[in-house]
């Protein structure tokens, strides 16, 4: 009853197959002696058959278990579970990412001695669950059958470091729900608790943030934070997407914080030869509407590669949600074939602007604040950025009302020609869709952390997007010098990001002028 409960809330075709035998707690050696726990689903009756393999740190039994082991079992596979290193009930202590390599090769090892399996190991999963796909496919020998990513990337700095910014509330709110996630009532307790992380990412300095959110130190955050100035700490967790030759699905969300790295990573994929594909919907980071046509992805490539049903590979590598327009496009490659136009500071034309250079304060005992964008927690996607916009700390230029849409389908670059007083500093763009009625909503952004005076152009890589600024809407480029609490403020210092305190205010200059131009790259779409 709870599984087709389940199935019709996220949209999927009943199951065809009776209810799996469910093995609990089974015991799964480590090399270093540390136990694994797993639970293991398994048609009644089958023969030695392939396994799909979902490593996870958040519990074997909660929401998460039901959505990524119970649905695939449901359909006809044999399904093992496992608790990682350190979480409900597995052995040993819970550092995020710096054991799943080891553990994850162990487990498959283990696995592939069963009786009960015939030698075929796949993965599935997302987010975390995708890291722990990462860590085993690059390596394993033979290979995986299928592993299938969903919002996730093989290289995580990219999260932590964005721009080389701290990625402050993602980090911070993770570190916390982790911190607590196996209290009783836990799953409620962190919806009340919310607002307090929320508030504890202004704690000065930052490396008593988690003890100040939750009353407990989480070695995560100290990982995160302390390593922010010399991120090759986390090198061990880096994977090589080349290296990588088992079939790879992909589904990503357009507000999703890995959605550069999983587009770079299927790149790379790509570019080997594998015949990759990916999704990218309208969606942020676990938005319930997001997890129906993620789990029918991969269970309908789980069956093309571990049950010969193979139709399903027949569709283009690349499908992409065209915001604003509402449907579906598919190209042959990321990104597709656009047509590159500047759109020049201050007016958005396509002729630079004469004006003097702008000017503006970063002060970060007041930071800029940030609305929306592809957020972990709280109000993510698109807001109204209105009230930020009207700060003293923001530059706000927009365009003329559109003569006709503008389909903007690829990785937009924001060239901004600037000088700073600080050779510590922040610099944050973000691209707006201005409405008739005068409502500025996000649609990408970007930002740099320097750490040299900037006196010239510094380019910003924008987070893709395919976005449709409809007829009579303006596009509108805000130029700020952060974006708090979504990244650490600069202190404007030097210091290290998690013992700094001292503050140093920041003015920045602008320029647009013919010899100095500013200016977006947006790659519209070809016809």
């Amino acid at each position: 009853m709870l599984g087709r409960i389940v199935d019709r809330l996220l949209g999927l075709p009943a199951a065809v197959v009776p209810e799996p035998v469910v093995h609990s707690d089974i015991p799964i050696p480590m090399p270093d002696g540390v136990t694994l726990r797993a639970d293991w689903y398994r048609p009644a009756g089958a023969d030695a058959m392939p396994v799909v393999l979902i490593r996870t740190p958040y519990g074997r039994r909660g929401p998460l278990a039901q959505v990524f082991g119970s649905v695939f079992a449901r359909r006809g596979f044999q399904v093992v579970v496992q608790s990682t290193r350190g979480t409900f009930g597995s052995g040993g202590e819970f550092r995020p990412f710096l054991h799943e390599k080891q553990d994850g090769l162990a487990t498959v090892a283990w696995l592939r001695e069963q009786p009960w399996c015939d030698g075929r190991i796949a993965m599935a999963g997302a987010s975390y669950l995708g890291h722990t796909q990462w860590a085993i496919a690059p390596y394993a020998d033979p290979p995986l059958e299928a592993i299938c990513l969903g919002v996730t990337g093989s290289d995580f700095t990219g999260i932590f470091y964005r721009g080389g910014a701290l990625a402050l509330d993602d980090l911070l709110g993770w570190s916390a729900s982790i911190g607590r996630q196996e209290d009783r009532f836990a799953a409620l307790r962190a919806a009340l608790r919310r607002r307090r992380v929320h508030e504890t990412t202004s704690t000065l300095p930052l490396a008593g943030a988690d003890v100040a959110a939750i009353g407990r130190h989480v070695p995560f955050f100290a990982d995160v934070s302390e390593n922010a100035e010399t991120p090759e700490f986390w090198s061990p967790i880096v994977h090589d997407p080349a290296a990588v030759s088992t079939p790879i699905s992909m589904v990503a969300g357009w507000y999703d914080l890995f959605l550069p790295d999983q587009l770079r990573d299927f790149e790379k994929v790509r570019a080997t030869g594998n015949p990759a594909r990916i999704l990218v919907g309208p969606w942020s980071h676990g938005e319930p509407a997001s997890f129906g046509p993620m789990l029918t992805d991969q269970v309908d490539f789980l069956a093309a590669h571990l049950h010969g049903d193979r139709a399903v590979l027949h569709r283009a590598p690349v499908r992409l949600y065209l915001q604003q327009a509402g449907h579906w496009l598919d190209f042959d490659q990321w990104p597709p074939k656009a047509t590159e136009r500047r759109m020049y500071l201050p007016d958005l034309s396509d002729v630079s602007g004469d004006a003097r250079p702008d000017e503006f304060t970063y002060d970060p005992a007041d930071p800029t604040p940030s609305v929306g964008g592809p957020l972990l927690f709280g109000k993510a996607k698109q807001q109204d950025n209105r009230a930020t916009e009207a700060r003293p700390d923001v530059l706000v230029y927009t365009g003329e009302p559109l003569a006709a849409d503008l389909d903007v389908v690829g990785e937009p670059i924001a060239t901004v020609r600037l000088r700073t007083e600080l050779a510590n500093a922040d610099v944050f763009v973000r691209i707006c869709d201005v409405d008739p009625t005068g409502v500025s909503r996000n649609v990408t952004d970007g930002i740099v952390r320097l750490h040299e005076r900037a006196d010239g152009p510094i380019e910003i890589a924008l987070f893709p997007t395919a976005y449709r600024f409809r007829r009579g809407h303006r596009v509108r480029v805000q130029v700020a010098g952060g974006a708090f609490p979504r990244f650490s403020r600069n202190h404007g210092t030097g210091e290290p990001v998690a013992g700094a305190v001292a503050t140093k205010t920041c003015r920045f200059e602008v320029f647009h002028e013919p010899e100095h131009p500013s200016y977006l790259t947006l790659p519209i779409l070809a016809e």
